[in-house]
């Protein structure tokens, strides 16, 4: 499991907030506390999707069980902006299947099929950001290989984007 510090607030919070650079991933649940905490379930209700409002022109049915970061980052940053910076925040964060599965190639088709999502926890308290990986599985499993998989891609990409970060 990777743990990170992000070494320029201002360049990560840009990119998460105002660029589609964490785009490829699925918004699990977000907290935030600044005058008061706001707490967001990412579940998507699928009973919303399901009766057709006449005359709209409305999207299916989303495929994911979590709502895009795309679709809440706007929000967030909203609730984020300010004169004062929140107290503290927390998002945890699905990498979508689609990446995940480009993740876990290397990892052979047996190990992949027990991932059930690669997370990334990011936390903020104190002026500070911590980026933290993960593997969620659908049952135990000894190989720390799809972990180790997760870890460098999640680096290499922070490297590319241009966030700097110390390992923790």
């Amino acid at each position: 499991m990777l743990a990170l510090q992000i070494s320029s607030m201002k360049i990560f919070m840009n990119q998460l907030l105002q660029t589609d650079a964490f785009d490829m991933f699925l918004l699990e649940e977000a907290s935030l506390t600044a005058a008061v905490t706001y707490r967001i379930d990412g579940r998507i209700n699928r009973e919303f999707f399901k009766e057709e409002v006449p005359g709209s022109q409305s999207s299916p049915e989303p495929s994911w069980d979590f709502v895009p970061w795309a679709d809440m980052r706007g929000l967030l940053f909203e609730l984020i902006r300010g004169k004062r910076a929140p107290l503290s925040f927390k998002f945890v964060l699905h990498l979508k299947p689609e990446s995940a599965a480009k993740v876990l190639e290397q990892a052979g088709d047996a190990l992949a099929q027990q991932v059930e999502a690669l997370v990334l926890t990011v936390r903020y308290e104190n002026g500070r950001a911590q980026l933290t990986g993960g593997v969620s599985y659908r049952t135990f499993v000894m190989s720390q290989e799809a972990g180790t998989l997760w870890d460098r891609a999640l680096s290499a990409y922070l490297s590319r984007k241009g966030i700097p970060f110390e390992n923790l």
